[in-house]
């Protein structure tokens, strides 16, 4: 799973055969900066995720995790180093440019409009698109089928596991290359949590990029190509998924023995 050009240790692109620089589809690359004026919370930070793979940034509370993902997205004042999307740099760039360029981001919170139905709600996320949506809303109906049935039903009448279908839905309305997801699995049954990671799954199967923090560390590194330990704004540890997991020292710190 994971990809020979990149290598998870250094956390720099490698010489790829031929010579040619090689690096991951999207990458926050030695990134330090915080908000606004503040002090920074990232520390030489480094966050990538190739095409079609399942990136998880875990780490104990208050590890700057949310602040990685915000600083990839544009939301947080990049102070060194750089973010680039299929080779281009796009740290300057705001988060609804970085929207159009291919990128989505579902925050924690407030991710859905709560007095609209679900199908209301996912046709708010094609906003900025020209073209028909109905096919789209039907490959999301196809992912997430209690959404189709609920269709008609206001958002803020759903469970919580339903109302993250929704946010996701909504945030794969706008055709994304990239899906960012902010702890999707905050406060959802165990049940819950793992029929989502499974669309995610099939999301990243139909070869779109997801990056993603989550709180339950072990659970998202079983279904992580890559993953990112952070410790107060700065990487410890990164690794495939399945070699964090089998690492006795991240398993003895972060993943309760």
């Amino acid at each position: 799973m994971s990809n020979d050009n990149y290598d998870a240790h250094s956390q720099q692109p490698t010489q790829a055969v031929g010579g040619t620089k090689s690096e991951p589809y999207l990458i926050g690359d030695a990134m330090s900066g915080g908000y606004g004026q503040g002090p920074d919370i990232l520390h030489d930070c480094t966050i990538a995720v190739n095409e079609g793979e399942i990136a998880v940034i875990v780490g104990p509370n208050g590890a700057g995790k949310s602040t990685a993902m915000k600083a990839v997205f544009g939301m947080l004042n990049v102070r060194k180093g750089a973010v680039r999307l299929d080779g281009e740099d796009i740290t300057a760039l705001t988060p609804q440019a970085r929207v159009a360029k291919g990128m989505a981001f579902v925050p924690q919170t407030s991710n859905i409009f709560t007095s609209m139905s679900v199908e209301e709600n996912l046709e708010m996320g094609g906003f900025l698109r020209r073209d028909d949506l109905q096919g789209t809303i039907e490959q999301i109906y196809d992912l997430f089928p209690i959404l189709k049935e609920k269709r008609n039903q206001a958002a803020g009448e759903l469970s919580g596991g339903q109302r993250q279908q929704v946010a996701v839905g909504r945030a794969l309305m706008t055709q994304p290359k990239v899906l960012m997801l902010d702890e999707p699995t905050a406060g959802v049954s165990p049940i819950v949590m793992d029929e989502l990671f499974d669309r995610i799954i099939e999301v990243a199967r139909t070869g779109i990029s997801i990056l993603m923090v989550e709180q339950n560390a072990r659970q998202a590194l079983e279904i992580a190509d890559k993953g990112y330990v952070l410790v107060q704004g700065a990487n410890r540890f990164t690794d495939t998924g399945q070699a964090l997991l089998n690492d006795p020292d991240v398993r003895k710190s972060f993943l309760g023995g």
